[in-house]
């Protein structure tokens, strides 16, 4: 493999552009994909879902809905709409990610905590970036709501699944890869985790993360779902000085199953340190309950590990649900 240290960013791809790809893209997996004994092994030790004991946490998750900061061409802006749906004033676009209005999702318990933006306050939406196709990423009755014209960025093999959708305006990329929209750039970067969302797809198309890039530098990352590896190290030394990483905490237990595909809340710290971020905002938790640990948990732990780092506790944007925050220079 080549020094990935020295890669070099290519210019963007033509947006809407049609692309064949390969069948599977098995080969881009990092960890084997769990087996049916695995599968097994969780239904039986119950091991997929919270002690009832620690369900009486769920009233305590953050969650305080504010006005959504209006997009302007020199502010960059995040809110937390809950899970991994955030509402992102760059570049005086509005963009959202893996957006997911719901109450609920197919194969999980409904979602504890409201979305923390009502549709009806969102701005105009420009574009929309998803990381991979699982159902708590790609939810098809809230894409339904947005205009067929409204600009799709989603990893490759998945753009077939949206044009069917009737979106006229669907960018699909590789790793690596960028399209720019309105003066921001978009850039694809990998991921450890997979994709399925019936019986015969599996890792039939990509999984990833967003690098959003704004006319003057200023760079927000969105990690999507994935677990702890080297790809932070190469994200950050191919996009050096992201001022923000929107990075996952939740729905990582039990590790022996959740380790690849789930970064835990010290891993999610140390990806941050990884990608040489200014600051980091916690998502992927508090919104559906994915797995074993309990709900206040990942919160706990996250600030433990944050504190043990000695970074100062401002650059930890640990927003409510429908918090948001606006980044200056100084953030």
């Amino acid at each position: 493999m080549t020094d990935q240290s020295e890669r070099t960013l290519t210019g963007p791809r033509p947006l809407g552009e049609r692309r064949t790809w390969p069948a599977s893209f098995k080969d881009r997996l990092t960890d084997p994909l769990p087996g049916f004994r695995s599968v097994l092994r969780a239904v039986r030790e119950r091991s997929m879902r919270p002690p009832a004991a620690a369900l009486a946490q769920v009233p305590s998750l953050p969650v305080d809905p504010g006005p959504v900061p209006e997009p302007a061409a020199g502010t960059v802006s995040v809110t937390w709409a809950g899970h991994a749906s955030w509402v992102i004033g760059i570049g005086g676009l509005t963009v959202l990610t893996d957006p997911v209005w719901s109450r609920r999702i197919p194969g999980t318990p409904a979602r504890v905590t409201p979305v923390g933006v009502a549709w009806e306050a969102l701005p105009r939406v420009d574009a929309v970036v998803i990381s991979h196709n699982h159902y708590d990423h790609l939810d098809a009755p809230t894409l339904k709501r947005l205009p067929r014209d409204t600009a799709l960025f989603v990893p490759a093999g998945l753009a077939a699944w949206c044009r069917r959708r009737g979106f006229t305006r669907v960018t699909e990329l590789d790793w690596w890869e960028a399209a720019e929209l309105g003066g921001v750039r978009f850039d694809f970067v990998p991921a450890h985790h997979w994709s399925k969302r019936t019986l015969t797809d599996t890792c039939r198309s990509l999984w990833g993360g967003w690098v959003l890039t704004d006319g003057t530098g200023r760079r927000v990352y969105f990690a999507g779902d994935t677990g702890y590896g080297r790809w932070f190290g190469e994200i950050g030394r191919a996009h050096p000085g992201i001022d923000l990483a929107l990075l996952p905490i939740g729905a990582y237990a039990p590790r022996w199953m959740l380790s690849a595909v789930h970064t835990d809340p010290e891993e999610a710290v140390q990806a941050c340190l990884d990608l040489g971020a200014t600051a980091m905002a916690p998502m992927h938790w508090a919104t559906f309950l994915l797995s074993a640990e309990p709900p206040l948990e990942p919160l706990t732990r996250l600030h433990a590990a944050w504190a043990a780092t000695g970074r100062p506790r401002e650059d930890l944007w640990d927003l409510p649900i429908g918090g948001s925050r606006v980044l200056t220079r100084t953030s």
